[in-house]
């Protein structure tokens, strides 16, 4: 079995920040400052320029190794010469998650940063008692290794050592250079004091060694007297040197943990099948439809979630578009105002959402990439409401004479036309090359709105497919590019309102309905030719898309299979030379173009590839083709061999264990992660559970005949999990047991 933690986290506002600047404390009411978030992750927020109450809205889908046991998160003063200040962190730990199955909500205080608190990584100790009868008994403490510790030094890593306390004598290990995972081997005995049993303390502390500044705390374990009467050997985490209170304001946080145990695939053939069966039942007009028993039964909490499931589910079987096809049929059913089509958060509107961002993301890349790219780039101000020009941030127009409204309005208007020009360009060419998966949809969706409402004089069917592309799709990515990994920092206060005000013009061409924003925005007037010409340009478009008739894209059909055999990556990778002698200046890495399928991982020389986000998608694409691997190794090295030694830990021999054990990478909500079928039915199964006896109406007896056989598969599934449950339990009995004799 595969367990798998998922944590929700939502930022919701940061309140009464205060923090100290050189010897002096600075107060909310009489300080600004620039805020952003940073988790433990390498996950960060967008900054909040000049505000001591910042609001970000931003939410994040973490997936956590089973054995983590702390989510923190770090506030901090963004400053765009020095280092970033840090201000305090909440952190919640897996204890306070689990408790509450519902989610945690509210607000937070944040706590003061404290060196000697911020400890990491495990140390492995020997302990034991020295010997018999008359002769004094000596406990002896052997340090083996430790690893995972924290990196206190600018080159990446640390020099520690350990100080060994016992009994009011201390001794000082060999320091270890430059590694955080050091191996000492070294051994320390003290005379064992008989009448501290339950006081006396072993006191194991790693330290960092600095040769100017003071040494940097690392962590520290204790072990009681009563821990020694017998041999002792075990890898202890390390604790913090002491807590520190404080009050520097509070930050709004809402989290919900998951711990899901997903089962061997053939537990969730029949689900998958009855699923599949559904869609094409639906379909044809026969019953039962279990997607419409679906769509009835998702609450505005749990939709997104169950839409993002089911369409992976359904990208694995090679039925999507036949699902979002029933999804359509469910809400043109259901919609007689076509103005309110396709606008509610609906498990159409959702499941579209999410497949726009697992199939298009590298159309998304392409045709966003130049115009975001110039942006950030140019770094212009832009502004067209007059209430929000500042003649400071504009600058002068020329020697001695200072911009007026007028003009940086009038400027303002000539890059947004510019911008908003260029994009519409990119959009009318990327006709040729969006994936044929996409413009099938689309063809599907316009279909089906000309059937339902045949008035030429409406344009729905035209505002069906930019509601979706549009404003879903292409709007969000131009005002967050990082969300959509379209750079790697968040933009600045001009470019993010430099983003937005593209984003609205976007916006107003995918309505199609130039008079209502100027009404709502009276300012957005000097658009209105450029919003008028951009209608007219989508229109011809979407009729190129939704006829769309090419070979099929081969590239996205073997991104998107499951089948064993075929391709989950490929690209560039540096490949380190280990025993090549280099010549000196030259590189001792290796370009070599690597493929990883389902069963084979080969590399050549040539071949020309381009990819986003590279490293990230190779990291994603190992761990998928790694996690039901029963011949992993359990421990491994992190550095590498290099001049006959391994750099992580120095040890000598090359085929040396490693110094660090294996786990799972952390994924950030990774749309170009490899599909997980299991983990997608497994999520989707208990989605069922949680309704199956409260929402599924059982008066007719064609639905009790079609739904017997689901609750059949449901029960199946329920007993697994319970045979899972019980041999892990009688796993945990047995070890205790062990333990005891």
């Amino acid at each position: 079995t595969q367990q798998i933690s998922r944590c929700f986290i939502y930022i919701k506002q940061v309140k009464r920040l205060m923090f100290e600047n050189g010897d002096f404390e600075l107060l909310p009411h009489c300080v600004q400052s620039n805020h952003f978030l940073f988790f433990n992750l390498s996950l960060r927020t967008a900054t909040i320029w000049k505000t001591l109450s910042p609001f970000w809205g931003e939410e994040y889908t973490v997936h956590l190794p089973p054995y983590f046991r702390t989510v923190s998160f770090y506030v901090l003063d963004e400053d765009s010469l020095s280092r970033d200040d840090v201000i305090g962190k909440v952190s919640i730990t897996k204890e306070v998650l689990t408790a509450k199955p519902q989610g945690v909500d509210g607000w937070m205080n944040l706590t003061e940063i404290d060196p000697d608190e911020e400890v990491q990584g495990e140390i492995h100790l020997q302990i034991s008692v020295l010997g018999d009868g008359d002769i004094p008994r000596k406990l002896c403490c052997q340090v083996l290794e430790a690893r995972d510790l924290a990196k206190k030094d600018r080159n990446g890593a640390s020099d520690p050592f350990v100080r060994v306390r016992y009994n009011g004598k201390t001794y000082e290990s060999t320091v270890v250079k430059k590694s955080c995972y050091p191996r000492w081997n070294e051994s320390f005995e003290f005379e064992l004091d008989e009448t501290l049993a339950d006081t006396g303390l072993l006191s194991v502390e790693v330290w960092d060694w600095d040769l100017v500044s003071r040494n940097d705390f690392l962590g520290k374990v204790t072990v009681q007297n009563r821990h020694f009467l017998e041999s002792l050997e075990i890898w202890f985490r390390g604790f913090p040197h002491r807590r520190s209170l404080g009050t520097l304001g509070s930050l709004r946080l809402q989290l919900r943990l998951r711990d899901e145990v997903v089962l061997p695939s053939s537990h969730y053939k029949p689900l998958t099948e009855l699923l599949s069966q559904s869609v094409g039942s639906q379909l044809n007009g026969n019953w039962p439809d279990f997607i419409m028993l679906i769509d009835e039964t998702t609450t505005a909490e749990s939709r997104q979630e169950v839409a993002n499931n089911l369409v992976k589910l359904f990208l694995g079987q090679g039925l999507v578009k036949e699902f979002l096809d029933v999804l359509f049929k469910l809400e043109l059913e259901k919609t007689t105002e076509p103005n309110t089509l396709f606008r509610s958060n609906s498990l159409a509107s959702k499941s579209m959402e999410s497949f726009l961002k697992v199939a298009g993301m590298q159309y998304l890349h392409r045709l966003l990439g130049p115009i975001i790219n110039r942006i950030f780039e140019e770094k212009k101000y832009v502004e067209l409401d007059p209430s929000k020009v500042e003649l400071k941030e504009a600058g002068c127009a020329g020697l001695h004479r200072q911009q007026t409204e007028s003009d940086i309005i009038q400027q303002s208007s000539s890059l947004l036309q510019s911008y908003l020009s260029e994009l519409l360009t990119s959009i009318l060419q990327s006709a040729s090359y969006c994936p044929l998966l996409i413009c099938q949809v689309f063809h599907q969706l316009y279909l089906r709105v000309q059937e339902c409402f045949p008035d030429p004089e409406y344009r729905v069917k035209f505002i069906a497919v930019t509601s979706f592309l549009c404003l879903r799709f292409i709007s969000p990515a131009i005002m967050s590019p990082k969300l959509f990994h379209l750079r790697e920092k968040h933009a600045d206060a001009r470019t993010s309102r430099t983003l937005l005000l593209l984003a609205k013009a976007v916006q107003t061409i995918g309505n199609m309905d130039t008079l209502a924003c100027c009404s709502k925005e009276p300012w957005m007037v000097c658009l209105q030719s450029a919003i008028q010409q951009g209608i007219t340009q989508l229109k011809d478009f979407i009729t190129k898309l939704v006829n769309c008739h090419e070979p099929e894209d081969l590239e996205l059909q073997t991104r998107m299979s499951l089948q064993c055999g075929t391709m989950e990556k490929e690209g560039f990778l540096f490949l380190h030379r280990t025993k090549d002698k280099c010549m000196p200046m030259t590189s001792p890495f290796k370009k070599y173009y690597v493929t990883l399928s389902k069963d084979t991982l080969s590399y050549s020389r040539t071949q020309h590839s381009k990819s986003v986000n590279e490293l990230n998608h190779w990291l994603s694409a190992l761990r998928k083709a790694c996690s039901h691997n029963t011949n992993t190794m359990s421990c491994y090295h992190p550095g590498i061999y290099k001049a006959d030694r391994w750099s992580c830990c120095h040890q000598k021999e090359k085929s040396d264990p490693g110094c660090d054990k294996t786990r799972h990478g952390v994924t950030l909500q990774e749309w170009y992660d490899p599909l997980d079928p299991d983990l997608e039915a497994q999520l989707i199964y208990q989605h069922l559970c949680s309704v199956q006896h409260d929402c599924f109406d059982l008066t007719d007896q064609k639905k009790v005949d079609g739904l017997s056989k689901l609750f059949s598969i449901l029960q199946d599934l329920h007993d697994a999990h319970a045979a899972v449950e019980e041999e892990e339990r009688s796993k945990n009995k047995n070890l205790f047991l062990e333990l005891q004799t």
